[in-house]
């Protein structure tokens, strides 16, 4: 089909996010995912892997690039059942089938609708966020495309029912993907000793929020079918097109029924009298790859929970310990320096990075880019509730949930357990016990991130550059002890949003209590409007 460029399709950090109307408009997807084929290095890839969220006008954007790859030449596409893929779940697939890469339709945790937000995103043959030099080369082509390969009178393939199909020359794979990443973590955990420890507690209960997101089904099959946790409480476990009305992000805002559940307040305190609830309770976004982490009346900040997880690495993930033990940390620069005292402790390599877990990637296949040695096992995270290992090349929210049951498992187990005197007293170790042992041992580290959304980029530049040109010894601000940044939505959706970060290390029991109005004094809501 006869095409000409189109503007406002240059990719942000390794896709791009648009409202679906946008995508529904002429030739608007079809020239974008021509423009990813034409920029592959070497060539038309030969084996991809397709899937997304679920989100609304998936199912109508799966045909028509089902048939713009059979068009160009592909020769095995391999599709989540359903369409259904997570995004670590994808990673983990186009590394186990040795694919070229793969095209996830997801605009994460960004609502869905028909006026919501839809996107596509690319990962390269190792699984990770395509580099920047690809993401490039397809913006060069998305301003030189004249030409859209497709196929017409393709007989609708049955995406609910795992088999192989014809489309022309090209074999269409539908596949199980949850089986994938139910054995994917089976090579991680110990998953044996997850369900002894629900059985010798049988009261312990999980309740798990997959927010009407993609890993809904992934989280079932492990707590439920394979861990048998039978006080589990799993929420919105069933993907919706439009999440459910809801906004599909694991925070202590939009994941507030959870919050409550577990006896906190929305600035994630824990509420006066409140008692009960779930032991471990957790949230993930719309395509599963973020997490929050929270148990009675206690909030695991995203870096405190990278902090912690490596901190039990070694005794609570055997596929880290069987490989040598746990090397490298690594975060990205916005978040706090809790896990740099543990680094630092343990003597493991502590990288700081750009936002972008593409740059994660690059870590953990750096023997492979001409590093001089193999930095993996490998831990990373980000401030925005992004958690994941070397096992895939992607953050993973079900995993890093695992990894905190499997430390829990760890610190109740009286053989192993650090916290021998507390269980000879019968005391059951929840995550307030292991969040307050973990900073007698290595300290607090005091952490705040502030998101204003839907902000026009003028008010918050002028945000940006008031607060750096704050007095250094201002009571309202100490550059020192405080990081801002403002970024505009990664993928390039329509809001933008302005994230300002503090962090500083406590240094007596006083400043744990942190006076966020205060910092807030030197943001002015009005520079916004």
């Amino acid at each position: 089909m006869a095409t000409k460029p189109i503007d406002g399709q240059m990719p942000g950090t390794s896709g791009l996010r648009k409202k679906v109307k946008v995508w529904q408009e002429g030739f608007f997807l079809h020239n974008f995912v021509q423009s990813i084929l034409d920029a592959w290095e070497g060539g038309t890839p030969k084996k991809l892997v397709l899937g997304g969220d679920g989100r609304y006008f998936s199912s109508e954007a799966i045909q028509e690039i089902i048939k713009i790859c059979a068009a160009n030449g592909v020769e095995e596409l391999y599709l989540g059942k359903g369409g259904l893929l997570s995004t670590p779940a994808a990673s983990g697939v186009i590394r186990r089938l040795e694919a070229d890469g793969g095209i996830v339709l997801t605009a994460s945790h960004n609502p869905g609708g028909p006026d919501e937000d839809f996107g596509i995103k690319f990962n390269n043959k190792n699984g990770a966020p395509a580099p920047e030099a690809f993401t490039d080369n397809v913006y060069k082509a998305t301003t030189k495309i004249t030409t859209v390969k497709t196929m017409e009178n393709v007989p609708v393939p049955d995406l609910d029912t795992v088999g192989t199909t014809d489309i022309g020359a090209m074999k269409l794979h539908v596949i199980e993907s949850v089986e994938d990443y139910v054995t994917l973590l089976k090579e991680q955990f110990d998953f044996g000793k997850l369900k002894a420890f629900a059985e010798s507690n049988p009261n312990f209960k999980l309740c798990f929020d997959a927010m009407h997101g993609a890993a809904g089904p992934y989280a079932k099959a492990i707590f439920e079918g394979e861990l048998g946790l039978a006080n589990a409480e799993l929420l919105r476990c069933d993907p919706l097109p439009d999440f459910g009305g809801s906004h599909p992000d694991p925070n202590l805002f939009y994941a507030a029924d959870l919050v409550e559940k577990m006896g906190l307040t929305g600035d994630g305190t824990a509420k006066a009298g409140a008692t009960g609830g779930p032991d471990l309770g957790a949230a993930s976004d719309g395509d599963g790859d973020r997490n929050m982490i929270l148990g009675k009346g206690c909030f695991v900040t995203p870096s405190d929970s990278l902090a912690v997880i490596a901190d039990w690495a070694d005794a609570a993930i055997p596929g880290i310990a069987k490989r040598g033990g746990l090397k490298t940390v690594a975060r990205s620069m916005p978040s706090s320096g809790a896990v740099d005292a543990v680094a630092a402790k343990k003597g493991m390599k502590c990288f700081a990075t750009p936002t972008g877990w593409k740059f994660f990637g690059n870590l953990m296949d750096a023997d492979q880019m001409g590093y001089k040695e193999d930095l993996t096992p490998l831990l990373c995270g980000e401030e925005s509730f992004g958690t994941g290992s070397d096992h895939v090349r992607e953050k993973d929210g079900v995993w890093a949930v695992v990894a905190w049951l499997s430390i829990l498992a760890e610190a109740n187990d009286p053989k192993t357990s650090p916290f021998k005197t507390e269980l000879e007293s019968g005391e059951f170790i929840g995550v307030k016990q292991v969040m307050e042992r973990h900073w007698q041992t290595y300290g607090r580290h005091l952490y705040s991130r502030w998101d204003f959304e839907g902000v026009g980029s003028d008010g918050a530049n002028a945000m940006v550059e008031r607060l750096r040109g704050l007095n250094a010894e201002s009571p309202e601000l100490n550059p020192a002890e405080a990081e801002a940044e403002t970024e505009a939505d990664p993928m390039g959706s329509f809001d933008e949003l302005l994230a300002l970060v503090f962090d500083s290390e406590a240094e007596s029991e006083a400043e744990e209590e942190v006076a966020e109005p205060e910092v807030l004094k030197a943001v002015n809501i009005e520079d916004f409007r």
